[in-house]
């Protein structure tokens, strides 16, 4: 029996479920036909650009799953750097050498790692915004011949991640596809009139999300940029999506594109004014890269960023471990971020209600790179000793706080704990929290160590730290009986 109707004030009933609540870290996976030229220019990350270079931001991009964009532009690094490489080879070249990866990749090493990096959950791309199909779909490229991949990747990954435990979930961009709509994009403008409104793509994209959700049943649908204009369809599928996997989520990237503000931003000096318009946003203090809020959604998805507080509203930060989400072979180490500043960053986010989606971008030959797995192993070191303070937790009253000498302190809550991580390495011989305070009966616990002593001093958390602890991006205290 049908339990949702396709509005989104019915849609607004379904609950965020509480494994998505509890998982705090999932695995973002960008691998497609981008990864055969696997190259984008250093020009600085995305939040760099959106402040600096606003209105040609896709000329300069990171994101090496851009690839086919960038190589449009005239005079782009990419497109000289194409010249240079593979002549005047289109894109579609690539789809041969892909194929043949795809033939011989073996999901269990990827499972293996994701498994072992503490990750609850698995997003893998199933169609980027190139249009090529990670499945062998019912429902072809009608502009594209043989734009599908002949091997079930998608099915492969679900199979293998779920074996090891974890949940499984796709992506699938619904807002582009150069397929259906080629026009080169350059700035943010660009990039809303750019979304195919040929009535065809709508059902195209809707066969195929039905299609996936009917195939590989997955806890997840996230969606990217925004969603073919006509609503009544989209909250159809939502209701048959939810009524199907009663503990699925849906991301807020859904939007649908009005056809008259497309066809608006399709007149240069329009599409101008608005970039305009967003480059002086991008240079506000303490802008946030989030997409608009839809009429639905179960969480929000800010990209390389978070939020400066916590929110009721749950949300996941997505990030690439570099600027890029595809591999991109022209990316230095020193454009990666840091094993200890992503332990640090982690916890910060899961302290204001919010979960970790960590891409890696496998490269051609279908593997992950040391440099990936190192910081994807950071992560399940960390959490095999301090897990406790992360999974299944809640934001507590105050997300952050701080020590007596300044170091930055991250708080959860879950049952009748509070978790103060610590995003450092305590000094002996005595950690002071601010304006932390404990019932007399109270108790102090160093994850992965034991039980401390502990005082109250004047408001604040006065405890007893061992001599000889290790270095560590974070120490997290399980703290019983805290007002």
């Amino acid at each position: 029996m049908t339990r949702f109707a396709p509005d989104p004030r019915s849609l607004a009933a379904h609950p965020v479920p509480s494994w998505y609540e509890d998982a705090k870290l999932g695995i973002f996976v960008h691998w497609s036909l981008s990864c055969v030229p696997a190259w984008a220019p250093r020009a600085g990350s995305l939040a760099e650009l959106l402040r600096d270079r606003y209105r040609e931001l896709q000329r300069y991009t990171p994101y090496a799953e851009w690839y086919w964009n960038a190589l449009r532009i005239p005079g782009s690094p990419t497109a000289r750097h194409h010249a240079e490489v593979w002549g005047d080879a289109p894109y579609q070249a690539f789809r041969a050498r892909f194929q043949e990866t795809l033939a011989r990749w073996d999901p269990a090493p990827w499972a293996d790692l994701f498994a072992a990096s503490g990750a609850r959950y698995v997003v893998h791309v199933t169609k980027h915004h190139d249009g090529f199909l990670l499945w062998p779909s019912r429902h072809p490229n009608p502009r594209e011949p043989e734009w599908q991949a002949r091997r079930d990747a998608v099915g492969d990954l679900a199979a293998a991640v779920r074996a090891r435990g974890l949940r499984f979930g796709v992506y699938y961009s619904g807002g582009l596809d150069w397929t259906f709509e080629p026009r080169p994009i350059l700035g943010v403008a660009d990039g809303l009139a750019a979304l195919p409104l040929d009535p065809g793509y709508e059902r195209y994209v809707d066969a195929h999300y039905r299609e996936l959700i009917d195939r590989y049943r997955p806890s997840v649908l996230w969606n990217d940029i925004a969603y073919p204009p006509h609503r009544g369809a989209l909250w159809r599928l939502f209701a048959d999506y939810y009524d199907e996997v009663g503990e699925g989520v849906v991301n807020d990237r859904f939007l649908p594109g009005p056809a008259w503000l497309v066809h608006a931003l399709r007149a240069r000096p329009v599409a101008q004014l608005a970039d305009l318009a967003g480059a002086w946003l991008a240079r506000r203090p303490g802008f946030t890269f989030v997409p608009p809020r839809p009429p639905h959604c179960d969480f929000r998805t800010p990209e390389y960023a978070t939020f400066a507080e916590a929110k009721v509203k749950k949300w996941e930060a997505t990030r690439g471990i570099g600027h890029s989400f595809g591999h991109n072979r022209n990316e230095p180490d020193e454009d990666l971020i840091e094993p200890g500043e992503l332990v640090r960053s982690f916890a910060d986010v899961v302290a204001k209600n919010g979960n970790l989606l960590l891409n890696v971008g496998p490269t051609v030959d279908g593997e992950i790179q040391p440099r990936e797995r190192l910081r994807l192993e950071a992560l399940g070191t960390w959490l095999a000793a301090n897990g406790e303070a992360i999974y299944g937790t809640r934001p507590w009253k105050r997300a952050e706080g701080s020590t007596q000498d300044g170091v930055a302190v991250r708080f959860t809550a879950r049952d009748r704990s509070v978790f103060a991580i610590v995003l450092g390495t305590p000094r002996p011989p005595e950690l002071r929290i601010r304006e932390l305070a404990l019932r007399a009966s109270g108790s102090v616990r160093l994850l992965g160590h034991g039980a401390l002593p502990w005082r109250a001093a004047a408001g604040d958390l006065a405890v007893a730290w061992p001599t000889g602890m290790p270095e560590a991006p974070a120490y997290a205290l399980a703290c019983e009986g805290a007002g």
